[in-house]
């Protein structure tokens, strides 16, 4: 059997400070709380053998993955098609103001300078077809809130991607199997309205 257990990142600073990011060069990593979250993610998995370490392009996202593992020797790879949600002009804007022009808008809406988020669900959908495609038997993906709750409200057969389950905890992993994660890809590609 293979397992696939995904998780959020550990808080960040920029969690702390109530910013949204979306570019993997301003991130500037976890917070103190973000870093004992991502060890007790390793104290969590200390009983698996992890054959492969997937995260996304930023360094939250990668040093949660490095403190979990512990030194662990591990085959490492990073998926930019895991990456945030692209929200181009509101990049270092507060997640209110964020949250304010997302509010009554399609999911189809590109954020100015961005993508929409059915362009996420549908990356994500990629990325996570990426993963099922390599041969590791137990694989850890450390990315972000949004496309693990997609994964998340999919494999369960939700018709939403941001429910019942929508507010994801940082550094709590969520296991699949090879069949729960394949079921998750064909929701969330259904749902962004992109070709399975």
């Amino acid at each position: 059997m293979r397992l696939f257990l995904l998780a959020r990142h550990g808080e960040s600073l920029l969690n702390v400070a109530g910013v949204v990011n979306a570019d993997p060069a301003r991130d500037p990593g976890l917070s103190a709380l973000g870093q004992e979250e991502a060890r007790d993610l390793g104290r969590q998995l200390a009983g698996l053998q992890i054959d492969l370490v997937v995260t996304s392009r930023f360094p939250r996202a990668q040093q949660t993955a490095a403190l979990a593992l512990g030194g662990r020797e591990v085959t490492r790879v990073m998926l930019p098609e895991l990456d945030d949600v692209r929200i181009g002009e509101l990049d270092g804007k507060s997640l209110a103001e964020y949250r304010a022009w997302k509010r009554d808008r399609p999911r189809s809406e590109p954020f100015p300078g961005g993508e929409s988020l059915d362009d996420a669900a549908a990356r994500y959908a990629d990325g996570y077809r990426l993963v099922l495609a390599r041969p590791e038997r137990v694989v850890l993906v450390v990315c972000h809130e949004i496309p693990v709750r997609y994964a998340v409200n999919t494999a369960s057969g939700s018709d939403r991607l941001d429910g019942p389950v929508h507010d994801v905890p940082n550094a709590v992993p969520y296991l699949f199997d090879e069949q729960g994660l394949s079921a998750a890809v064909a929701g969330i590609a259904k749902l962004s309205r992109s070709v399975v």
